[in-house]
């Protein structure tokens, strides 16, 4: 059973940076694509960027140019760094995983079959 364990999460002034890990239980080189979603208060989870296993990468408009999703096969880790923060990026934070066959990087939440627990991320303005 793959399991994902996000951290990272805290506070951060607003124009700073900061930077999440998803330590993944399997190999990252396993998955067909890795997605990173948020959640803020009274709002629906929503997909802010993902990677697949070929590396090419999906952003949200919201997050483009200030997001950065990586990924470390070798650590089994997936990164989310975020720069230039913005009082709307505060939300609990989560990576998901498509275990099975995609092409593509999936936008759709329902794709993704495995989920972490979540991080917070608070913005302060």
């Amino acid at each position: 059973q793959v399991q994902l364990v996000e951290s990272g999460g805290g506070t951060v002034q607003a124009g700073g940076s900061l930077g999440l890990s998803c330590a993944a239980s399997g190999r990252t080189s396993d998955y067909y694509a890795m997605g990173w979603f948020r959640q803020a208060p009274g709002k629906e989870r929503e997909l802010i960027g993902g990677i697949n296993w070929i590396l090419s990468t999906y952003y949200a408009d919201s997050v483009k140019g200030r997001f950065t999703i990586s990924r470390d096969d070798a650590k089994n880790t997936v990164y989310l760094q975020m720069n230039s923060l913005k009082s709307e990026d505060t939300a609990v934070y989560y990576c998901a995983a498509r275990t099975r066959v995609w092409v593509g990087i999936p936008t759709d939440i329902t794709a993704y079959d495995r989920w972490g627990q979540g991080t917070q991320v608070t913005v302060s303005s």
